[in-house]
């Protein structure tokens, strides 16, 4: 008997083998078991997914004699040993009519084929029409069956099969039941494959049938002619070289050595790897879009593993081979391939065009990440919008930082400022140590009991509204008096109006009187004091916005300077988070770190698990730098895992202090006089939103 094809040998004959098509079989099951039969019934799809194999089933199952030759023998499980069914197998059976429309375009050849259709069936119980590439038929053929289509005799089914239905007019397709088939994936091809070359008794390697099953393009037929060849080119076996070889196809293999090499960011290798593509003579443009395919199945690999495909059969190979990228370098690597495959047309030749797009992707590399994102997470953008509070806040703990430590000489600096208005109206400047004694009788007079206020930090904050501004100054340097200083002395405006002109505040007895004497001379000299106090006015105003402005963080300061010496706690991270100078990424992954242990030698840090995706390398060696610049030389460590319970990371600090200034600011614009009358006037509405906090404003 001479050779016969796999794609005839092994043909479906019954729903039951049919691969792939669920949803066709199970719809026409269920009908021919419920007797629920259409008259027309139309499969679309492209070549070689069974649509010509689903017609001659069904015809089987309508002409089945097995159960019976009346209706009742109807069945979805025809017995393939009735003379009904060999004959329909053997392709003899009279009363199923395949017509080719591609040969029998004209309305003639349609006239002719529907004169039949009136007389019963001679063997079977129907009489079928099989009708393939339906589509084929001129308009005038459409026409002319449209009526039969419609209601054409008990006896008659009518199959019509075709590749194109929008070609086929609406009043054809109203007629009929349409069921589309859907392409086979490469999974179900090599399935499929590899049960009919072990029924064949082939040798056969796994990577050749994927090969195979991706050439196929989802068409079941051209993957067995596809096999058939390649046993006839392999000797009777399938190899993966032979298939290789036998479709001129570039080797997946060199796109995966390609990309291996890119993982290693090594340039020489890429470009050896490119020679040896050249050898082969591929289409370089073909090359760069086979790796920008693989790129795009890498990421999905890093963020939806369990949805990675397993196309080419490489699907352990790029589970392995995406850990070894970030997912920023193959979000690059990709933007910048389909921006070369797009640049090719105009680069002297192919080649150079794809060396350039591989070199181009090295040389934009994020320099510094040495190991990939250790979760395959989608980043959660939110490194910028906390910048600027958590700025603003760890700014101000900064500077209460360094105010803390420079507590040994605390009246230097503000005697210096106070005495900046007397210096440019006396002729004579006034050596510095000078002024720092005068300011100690002022506060004194200005606070006349509370006497420890620089040794117990406490009761600053219970004394009255006007002393813990002397507090503060007395704790603080105050470069500069901030522009808004004049608003909060309003009790003072009388005493301002005589001292502007006084410049000799420099008095004999206070002169001779060292800083450590001041404190205790003050309580018993408060007449001497009437006069003092006039010039201290402008002193004791500078500070004043310090303590509103930071109300929170004033008490903070003693414990940072107090922890500077020792190991790191979390209340020094947070203090001295904005003075290590972090930023970008790098500052938004410390930010969501709160300090776990510190033994002096290591510092571990725990990072929000949310964050996890941005931790590299580069992050932590800059962060570990910025701690050793601070006083801090640390073995850093950074593990993502679950926060402790009422532990605020910096950027939670700072969004906190900014949700609360922002609330101030909103409250005080609610009781300003003016915007109420506003909102009476003219029913203005205050925007929330647009309300920014003084310092917000200013960054």
């Amino acid at each position: 008997m001479s050779y016969q094809v796999l794609a005839r040998k092994w043909r479906p004959r019954t729903f039951h083998e049919l691969v792939g098509q669920e949803h066709v079989q199970r719809a026409l099951v269920n009908a021919l078991d419920q007797g629920r039969l259409h008259h027309a019934y139309l499969f679309t799809g492209t070549r070689g997914v069974g649509k010509t194999t689903l017609a001659r089933i069904l015809a089987k199952c309508l002409n089945c004699t097995a159960g019976g030759h009346g209706d009742e023998g109807v069945t979805s499980t025809p017995c393939g040993q009735c003379p009904s069914c060999e004959a329909i197998d053997d392709g003899r059976f009279v009363d199923l009519i395949e017509v080719d429309a591609a040969s029998r375009t004209k309305v003639e050849d349609t006239r002719e084929l529907l004169d039949n259709v009136q007389y019963a069936p001679t063997q079977g119980r129907y009489k079928v029409y099989l009708i393939d590439e339906v589509h084929m038929l001129s308009t005038s053929s459409f026409n002319a069956l449209l009526k039969t289509l419609e209601e054409p005799p008990p006896h008659v089914k009518f199959l019509l099969a075709t590749t194109d239905p929008q070609k086929l007019p609406p009043t054809v397709l109203s007629r009929c039941l349409q069921f589309t088939l859907k392409h086979m994936p490469p999974e179900r091809i090599v399935g499929h494959l590899s049960k009919v070359l072990e029924a064949e008794s082939v040798s056969f390697e796994e990577s050749a049938l994927w090969l195979l099953g991706k050439a196929a393009e989802g068409s079941m037929r051209d993957a067995m002619s596809l096999t058939d060849q390649a046993i006839a080119f392999g000797q009777g076996e399938v190899r993966h070289a032979d298939v290789a070889a036998m479709l001129g196809t570039l080797d997946h293999r060199h796109v995966l050595a390609l990309l291996e090499a890119m993982a290693e960011v090594d340039a020489a290798r890429v470009l050896a790897e490119v020679a040896a593509l050249a050898e082969q003579g591929p289409d370089f443009a073909g090359v760069l879009d086979d790796v920008t395919g693989v790129l795009h199945r890498l990421a999905v690999a890093q963020m939806v593993p369990d949805a990675l495909d397993n196309g080419h059969g490489d699907r352990d190979t790029l589970l392995a081979l995406a850990a070894r990228f970030t997912a920023e370098d193959i979000q690059l690597y990709y933007q910048i391939g389909i921006q070369g495959r797009g640049d090719m047309a105009h680069a002297p030749d192919l080649r150079t065009a794809l060396e350039m797009t591989l070199l181009r992707m090295l040389a934009f590399r994020p320099q510094g990440v040495p190991k990939p994102a250790q979760t395959p997470l989608p980043m959660r953008g939110d490194g910028g919008g906390g910048a600027p509070a958590a700025g603003g806040g760890a700014g101000q703990s900064g500077s209460s930082d360094q105010a803390a430590s420079a507590a040994p000489a605390p009246s230097a600096a503000p005697g210096a400022a106070a005495s900046r208005p007397a210096a440019e109206s006396a002729p004579a400047p006034e050596p510095t140590p000078e002024p720092a004694p005068a300011r100690a009788p002022v506060e004194s007079a200005a606070s006349p009991a509370p006497t420890e206020a620089p040794a117990d930090p406490q009761p600053a904050p219970e004394a009255a509204p006007e002393p813990a501004p002397s507090a503060v100054a007395a704790a603080e340097p105050a470069p500069e008096p901030p522009p808004w200083i004049q608003d909060e002395p309003v009790q003072d405006v009388p005493v301002q109006d005589e001292p502007v002109q006084d410049v000799p505040v420099q008095d004999e007895p206070v002169q001779d009187v060292p800083v450590q004497e001041a404190s205790a001379q003050a309580a018993p000299a408060p007449e001497p004091a009437a006069p003092q106090p006039q010039m201290p006015a402008p002193v004791a105003a500078a500070p004043e916005p310090e303590a509103q402005a930071v109300p929170a963080e004033a008490p903070a300061a003693p414990s940072a300077a107090d922890a500077t010496p020792g190991e790191l706690s979390h209340a020094d991270w947070l203090e001295r988070f904005d003075a290590l100078g972090l930023s970008g990424l790098t500052r938004n992954l410390a930010a969501h770190c709160v300090v776990e242990a510190d033994d002096g030698d290591a510092l571990t840090l725990r990072l929000d698990p949310s964050q996890a995706a941005m931790q590299a390398d580069v992050h932590v060696e800059r962060i570990r730098e910025a701690l050793a610049g601070a006083g801090f030389t640390r073995r850093l460590t950074i593990a993502d895992g679950p926060l402790p319970e009422g532990v605020e990371t910096p950027r939670q600090r700072a969004d906190r202090l900014a949700a609360e200034r922002h609330a101030e600011a909103v409250a005080a614009l609610q009781a300003d006089p003016q915007v109420q009358k506003l909102q009476q006037a003219f029913g203005a509405r205050l925007i929330e939103t647009t309300v920014k906090p003084v310092e917000a404003a200013r960054h």
